[in-house]
């Protein structure tokens, strides 16, 4: 029997794109499907989490598994399930690779105190894998079948890596991480760097343009509107024109 998007949680965003709002933080994950590819954005906060993402994907698209990651950033919630993913290119922004590996047992700390299980923070951390890819402005990535998307990497703003992804289409959708929150005000922590923050959202606001699709790290998908919103108050939060 064919299971559908929605019988697993997840939310259809257009045709072979959606997402699921995990549990506890209601972070994003994202999944594009392609003819050739299937790439998933972000990975969960435990590796727990990056299995159960690994079943579904392939209840959703029997006989196929992910093939591309793109990390939005380097936060616990959206990164420690990426090891369930052994055989995908990971993709992140330039210098994540180093960070994660630097930053192992902060991740792990960080994910204990919000409540992750202590026994599954550093089995996930042990195991966190950091992106074989990096990208330094935009990069293409072709998963067959005229699907293209583009990785961009728009920040620094919610953290100084933060990397978005243009799916193309009808409507377009764009992936925004943590730097377009909806769910509530947009986080920043000691990673912030909230000068620039502004900067980073008129760059996902030119990939998108007025009707696409902005999906946010934490929250409901919003629109061109909403960002412009976000921006404004982010730019009157670090004092910024």
């Amino acid at each position: 029997m064919d299971v559908s998007w929605e019988d697993l949680g997840w939310e259809r965003l257009a045709e072979g794109v959606g997402r699921r709002r995990l549990p506890g933080w209601d972070a994003t994950c994202g999944l594009i499907v392609g003819a050739e590819g299937v790439l998933l954005y972000d990975t969960g906060s435990t590796l727990a989490e990056g299995e159960e993402l690994r079943a579904q994907v392939g209840r959703l698209l029997p006989g196929r598994q992910v093939t591309h990651i793109a990390l939005s950033h380097p936060h616990f919630d959206h990164v420690m399930g990426t090891a369930a993913f052994p055989d995908a290119e990971v993709f992140g922004a330039v210098g994540m690779d180093t960070l994660l590996i630097r930053e192992r047992e902060v991740l792990r700390s960080d994910a204990e105190r919000h409540g992750v299980d202590p026994a599954d923070a550093a089995r996930s951390a042990a195991l966190l894998v950091a992106p074989g890819h990096t990208v330094t402005g935009e990069r293409m990535l072709d998963l067959g079948g005229g699907r293209r998307i583009l990785l961009a990497n728009v920040g620094p703003g919610h953290t100084g890596h933060d990397l978005a992804v243009l799916v193309p289409g009808a409507p377009e959708v764009v992936f925004c991480g943590d730097l377009v929150e909806e769910s509530g005000e947009p986080q920043a922590g000691p990673d912030a760097i909230g000068a620039r923050w502004p900067a980073a959202l008129d760059r996902l606001l030119a990939l998108g343009g007025e009707d696409a699709a902005y999906v946010p790290g934490h929250g409901a998908v919003v629109d061109a509107a909403f960002v412009r919103a976000q921006r404004a108050a982010l730019a009157e939060r670090f004092t910024v024109s």
